[in-house]
């Protein structure tokens, strides 16, 4: 979550030598340094379990799962964020120690105070890496799952997944039941019944 800015620009080579040493994280847009807010429980438990699910599907393939704390370098328009969790397959990352330029998967878990963003101009940011191919947005207060992915065409077709539901990402060819993202997550839904 944003929710600080700083007064004056930043190069991206002085804000990934802050980064470095930052205690907190902060993303980048335009010269400008975003401070982030900390994660509820449930948006921690979500990230951490679709994670584990990517990495396991993953392992030996060759591609890498990062969670929270790997940016996505978005080079043509200057931008750098800290995606809840991401996936690159593309050899060229594997040179940047502290950035992914190249991812095919990114999953953002929404909040209350970040969902307007992640959905609109971050989208619309990510939108400019031509390596991705999903961009996956996970509810943190109840069982929702929604997959824009890119056809052909170059077009972003949403794929919303619900309750009892199995997901598909088709840039790594992963099938799961939804309810394993949720695993041990108290959703406000568990709590209406």
């Amino acid at each position: 979550m944003i929710i600080s800015q700083s007064e004056y620009y930043i190069s991206p080579e002085e804000y990934l030598e802050g980064e470095k040493a930052s205690q907190i994280k902060h993303e980048y847009i335009d010269g400008q340094v975003y401070a982030m807010a900390g994660a509820s429980d449930a948006h921690v438990t979500v990230s951490m379990n679709f994670s584990m699910l990517l990495r396991n599907h993953l392992r030996g393939s060759g591609c890498r799962v990062y969670m929270l704390d790997m940016k996505a370098r978005i080079d043509v328009i200057n931008r750098y964020f800290y995606p809840d969790v991401m996936v690159t397959c593309d050899t060229r990352d594997r040179e940047f120690e502290y950035f992914k330029s190249h991812p095919c998967l990114i999953v953002e878990v929404l909040s209350e105070t970040t969902e307007a963003f992640d959905r609109g101009k971050k989208f619309a940011d990510y939108r400019k890496l031509d390596s991705l191919q999903e961009y996956v947005l996970i509810s943190a207060q109840q069982m929702s799952v929604e997959c824009f992915r890119r056809n052909p065409e170059g077009h972003w077709v949403l794929y919303p997944y619900g309750k009892e539901e199995e997901i598909h990402l088709a840039s790594i060819d992963l099938r799961c039941a939804i309810a394993a993202i949720y695993e041990d997550v108290l959703l406000i839904e568990d709590n209406i019944s």
